[in-house]
């Protein structure tokens, strides 16, 4: 049996505001996962876990979808350890450039679609 991870309570307000002040990018996302668009599975927003907010989480599946952005190209190491920390409790992490989902999100959909057939 896994460990109860522990949320903050200040993530977890934050991660309430910024589904306040979704990027243009995560709203355009967001549009095409939300009301269980995609092959039926839920979808949740901003969500938190432990001491990070997933941009995406398919708890039914343990898929986390990220969106990023320019700043991650000089996050490589914190990105790499999120991922690790969030695998070892069972979440798989898919990401997207920004670009990626500007100008080819159908490509997007398919393959979350496929990590959540998997």
């Amino acid at each position: 049996m896994k460990e109860k991870i522990h949320t903050p309570k200040y993530v977890i307000e934050l991660a309430r505001k910024m589904r306040l002040n979704m990027t243009n990018t995560e709203k355009i996302l967001w549009n095409e996962l939300k009301e269980k668009k995609l092959s039926g599975y839920r979808f949740r927003c901003q969500h938190p876990v432990h001491r990070y907010i997933l941009d995406f989480y398919c708890h039914a599946s343990g898929l986390a979808v990220e969106i990023d952005g320019d700043i991650h190209k000089t996050r490589q190491d914190y990105n790499e350890f999120r991922d690790e920390f969030l695998e070892n409790c069972g979440i798989t992490t898919l990401r997207f450039s920004n670009d990626e989902i500007l100008h080819d999100v159908k490509d997007v959909l398919n393959r979350i679609k496929y990590a959540l057939e998997k």
